[in-house]
């Protein structure tokens, strides 16, 4: 007769996960995560009633000990890098310092699968575990970790589907030419009724006056520096401008009172990446969508500036950058410091060009009094002719304001691209709607197009003309206003009189200095 077989269980003395001993009577190490992925004032109340609810929650247990409430406010779940409160708690579960994270839903916990099972199980490692209240699921059950990867691809999901639909509904707005401003960082415009932006007049002061320091010469770092002094603050509240901000309001069709929408798109709805729309979506641009603070006619004069100025945009906030010129090669001075550590210490201004070749510029350095005084001693000349030449200026202006010529020609190439359009949807049409031979339909088609494109290169040209004849009429007649302000000679240097007035210095191989005035007039 066979021994009936005897099994004895032998209890698990260590923990399966972090092999460390079993001792029951200890209190499990208790936390919770809370979190709400908007500011506005619904989400907060329901941000401090997570953090209410799980406070009581754990310390009501018994068999609980309470750590701490981790938090993250206003912050989306789709990926974990900036959530700062997550990060923390992870790190602290991974230190030991935590055994069970208590949390609303997976959702709460992290819209992106990946984050979320890389996390769990990390935690797993460690022997920490996850209660997922509203799913109530336990990540260290045995089936945790499949409803965690099906819940969480649910999210997900649930998080493309969110993200879609919102930007359905910007581009609906955008097509239908709604505008909206990021207000707290937008400088001259708040939130006006029906949503459309309403000119803060207070601040549009220091949008016209960006606007007409550049036009009168100032650099976009000489700006920057000028309002910093001013203690103007930038548009996010700062103190110190900078030269991308200055120039971000000169380049923004907004104060015009036009809006050019969709300039960027999200590319990712998981990492929020945004970039720079280059032609992947449409784009919607919007004439006269709300008040302008700057006319479109100065808009357009400043963009003509810039084009013109773009070889010398980083030039410094010094008055004389990007101003004074060398006869010999064309290169703008640059300042350069002699002595700089004892008492002899002086700035000069030399051809930035002098050394880049072989055979090097023969034109001389100027010191700063150079100029200033060259300045003050030419600009005397003209308050000295005063009526004389305001007379030259106004016949000027007159020249400059019959472009009957090139107007004639911009409506004869007009009309002879309506004519030559037409001509391509007949063909077009005839194409569709007969059977033609298709090596000719394309020759033709391509006659047309080359010659559409020649007519429209031809017209952008003409536009640039009459812009250009615009912006030196501006030119003028600023001169003419500032020269008038001047009923005394000048006895010390303006720079407020040098930007207006001065259009370039150019310096002569024999040392000198003549001083082009914006009105064309040339004083050696």
């Amino acid at each position: 007769m066979s021994t009936a077989r005897a099994v004895t269980v032998i209890p698990a003395t260590l923990n399966l996960f972090t092999s460390t001993p079993k001792i029951s009577q200890n209190k499990r190490k208790v936390a919770a995560y809370a979190r709400v992925s908007t500011d506005n004032e619904e989400q907060l109340s329901s941000y401090v009633a997570q953090v209410d609810y799980y406070t009581r929650y754990i310390k009501s247990k018994a068999e609980w000990e309470f750590v701490e409430i981790y938090t993250d406010e206003g912050i989306s779940a789709t990926n974990t890098k900036k959530r700062d409160g997550f990060k923390r708690m992870v790190q602290d579960a991974l230190d030991g310092k935590i055994d069970l994270i208590v949390t609303k839903s997976v959702s709460r916990f992290a819209r992106n699968t990946v984050d979320t099972l890389t996390t769990v199980r990390n935690f797993k490692e460690k022997g920490v575990e996850v209660y997922f209240e509203k799913e109530n699921i336990y990540t260290l059950d045995s089936k945790g970790e499949l409803l965690i990867t099906i819940m969480s691809s649910l999210a997900q999901e649930e998080s493309r589907s969110i993200s879609e639909n919102t930007t359905w509904g910007q581009r609906k707005r955008f097509a239908d030419g709604k505008v909206s401003l990021p207000y707290k960082k937008f400088l001259g415009y708040e939130k006006g009724e029906d949503d459309i932006p309403q000119v803060v007049e207070k601040e549009a002061k220091t949008v016209r006056l960006i606007y007409r320091l550049f036009l009168e010469g100032k650099t976009t770092t000489g700006i920057a520096t000028h309002l910093t002094n001013l203690r103007i603050p930038t548009p996010g509240g700062r103190e110190k401008w900078t030269a991308s901000t200055v120039k971000s309001i000169l380049t923004n069709e907004k104060y015009k009172g036009d809006a050019l929408l969709q300039k960027s798109y999200t590319v990712d709805f998981l990492t929020k990446r945004k970039k720079k729309n280059e032609g992947e979506i449409p784009q919607y641009y919007v004439e006269n969508s709300h008040e302008a603070i700057i006319s479109p006619e100065v808009f357009d004069m400043v963009q003509y500036e810039f084009e013109k100025r773009k070889d010398r945009m980083r030039s410094g906030a010094s008055c004389f950058s990007s101003k004074i010129v060398c006869k010999e090669c064309g290169s703008f001075y640059g300042p350069k410091v002699w002595h700089s550590t004892d008492k002899y210490r002086q700035i000069i201004w030399r051809c930035n060009a002098k050394y880049k070749s072989k055979k090097k510029c023969q034109t001389p350095h100027v010191t700063e009094n150079q100029i200033r005084e060259g300045f003050i001693s030419a600009i005397n000349g003209l308050i000295k002719n005063k009526n004389a030449v305001i007379k030259d200026c106004n016949k000027l202006i007159c020249e400059l304001d019959d472009i009957y010529l090139i107007e004639e020609k911009e409506i004869k190439l007009q009309s002879e691209r309506t004519v030559l359009y037409n001509s391509m949807e007949k063909l077009i049409e005839k194409n569709s709607s007969f059977k033609i031979n298709q090596t000719e339909y394309n020759e033709h088609y391509e006659k047309f197009k080359k010659h559409y494109d020649k007519i429209n290169r031809e017209l952008a040209e003409i536009e640039g003309e009459k812009l250009k004849y615009k912006v030196r009429k501006q030119k003028v007649q600023n001169f003419i206003n500032k020269l008038r302000e001047n009923e005394k000679l000048v006895t010390e240097f303006d720079e407020t009189l040098w930007y207006a007035m001065v259009e370039r210095v150019v310096v002569s191989n024999d040392g000198s200095v003549s001083f082009e005035f914006k009105n064309g007039k040339i004083i050696k």
